[in-house]
């Protein structure tokens, strides 16, 4: 009987271990997953809420509420110009909607610069710097790069016309950006087409240097790459240097004057040089 008794202790024992073991593995399983949940929560990136589009919009429509919704984002990613208030997105209530100047696909963060003021229009006004102009240039296919230019482009500025009697083409400016085509501001328009006159933002010194240029000569553009902010410094060439004509200098030659004298010595007569009266001493 005793050994029955302590044969049952055993196996008792030995059971309470074998819980013991698992209940210990259990919980270190849970400690585990614990610290790594803290670990994640921990390296989390703090978020703000901001405005994106709910549909896509394109240049002209008007932004209304409906067309937009609140979304988290990374506070570290945030785009500059990014909206996360309501009531300077819509203020008083959207009485006076903004304008797309840019269009957005779905879900694309609404900034700043991609919509008008409220109120305003998405005219070239609304796309002036402060302190800038917007001054129009004539152009047509050849002057104005086969059409293929597009509000948003940058173009380089040069002037042809006639210097005293030479025919020159010369650089007057570099990088100025195209604000609207013909009447047209929407930087997404896709097909090209032939315009009459482009609309540039310059500053007030460059619109005198331009109605001046424009008033002499002819102007023609050269598009830029989009990332190209290279400085080219001055260009300019003539017909001479087109056809590489070199003028030649004509050199005067005078002829010296040459005095003689006769003498007759018998029947031979001989002729000496001397100096002319007007040469001097």
């Amino acid at each position: 009987m005793r050994i029955v008794f302590a044969l049952i202790l055993l196996i008792g024992m030995g059971l309470a271990g074998v819980a013991v073991y698992m209940a210990q593995g259990r919980f270190n399983q849970y400690q585990t997953a614990l610290d790594s949940q803290r670990t994640a929560l921990k390296n989390n990136v703090p978020l703000t809420k901001i405005f994106v589009s709910k549909v896509p919009l394109r240049y002209g429509q008007k932004l209304k509420k409906e067309d937009v919704r609140w979304v988290s984002w990374p506070e570290n990613a945030i785009p500059e110009g990014a909206f996360s208030d309501p009531e300077i997105l819509f203020p008083n209530d959207n009485k006076q909607p903004r304008v797309v100047l840019r269009a957005m696909e779905k879900d694309e963060a609404i900034l700043a610069v991609k919509v008008t003021e409220p109120g305003a229009d998405a005219g070239v006004a609304s796309r002036l710097s402060e302190g800038m102009r917007a001054f129009t240039i004539r152009v047509d296919v050849a002057t104005g790069v086969s059409g293929f230019l597009r509000p948003g482009d940058s173009v380089d500025v040069y002037w042809s016309g006639r210097v005293g009697d030479r025919d020159v083409t010369k650089l007057i400016l570099e990088g100025i950006k195209l604000i609207a085509i013909d009447q047209s501001a929407d930087e997404d328009r896709e097909s090209p087409i032939v315009a009459r006159t482009v609309t540039a933002e310059v500053s007030p010194d460059v619109v005198a240097a331009l109605v001046q240029a424009q008033s002499t000569g002819s102007l023609l553009l050269s598009l830029r790459g989009a990332e190209d902010t290279t400085t080219l410094g001055k260009i300019e060439t003539d017909q001479d240097q087109l056809l590489g004509i070199v003028a030649e200098e004509v050199v005067k030659v005078e002829k010296k004057k040459i005095c003689t004298v006769k003498s007759r010595k018998g029947a031979v007569v001989e002729e000496i040089e001397v100096p002319c009266p007007d040469e001097g001493e």
